[in-house]
């Protein structure tokens, strides 16, 4: 994986080679960010409120499709590469539906969802990583140092923009 690409992690990963985590101690989840007054205050807090609404766009896009396709929800015990094959045939088909505008009341349902709701539902469907990832230790190796220039990078062409 190059360090053009990445994994959008929560804050139970490290900031390492291929994974791209939040700031800690900064406000991350988009309510929190509701109302006047609230935009964020810095470099940081920009990045997190980002990577947030990033991360429930990718939540919602796997919520469409364990809904539309239960298999994904609770994989039979196949073996990786036939697991893979299918996840791709599911995502293959869910994206002939979106190009070819077929009605799509799932995506639609989903869409409109509250953002606590969705929180709420993702968490019980497996999708949030923190509780299996608690005991992770952070990795200071050059990858590690590699991905926080990265995201430092990042947060600095947001800001940038942001204010121009």
């Amino acid at each position: 994986m190059s360090m053009s690409s990445f994994y959008l992690v929560d804050y139970g990963y490290p900031c390492t080679r291929g994974l791209l985590p939040p700031y800690r101690g900064e406000r991350y989840h988009a309510q929190e960010y509701r109302g006047q007054g609230r935009q964020p205050r810095s470099p940081e807090e920009l990045f997190n409120y980002r990577h947030s609404s990033l991360r429930m766009t990718i939540e919602r896009c796997f919520g469409v499709l364990k809904n539309r396709f239960p298999i994904l929800k609770l994989m039979p015990p196949y073996k990786p590469s036939r697991q893979r094959l299918i996840v791709i045939a599911c995502c293959t088909i869910h994206n002939y539906i979106r190009k070819w505008n077929l009605p799509d009341e799932l995506f639609n349902i989903w869409e409109i969802m509250d953002p606590m709701e969705l929180e709420r539902v993702n968490e019980s469907s497996g999708i949030e990583g923190t509780s299996s990832n608690d005991n992770l230790t952070r990795l200071f190796d050059e990858g590690a140092v590699e991905m926080t220039m990265s995201r430092n990078r990042i947060r600095d062409r947001m800001w940038v923009h942001h204010h121009n």
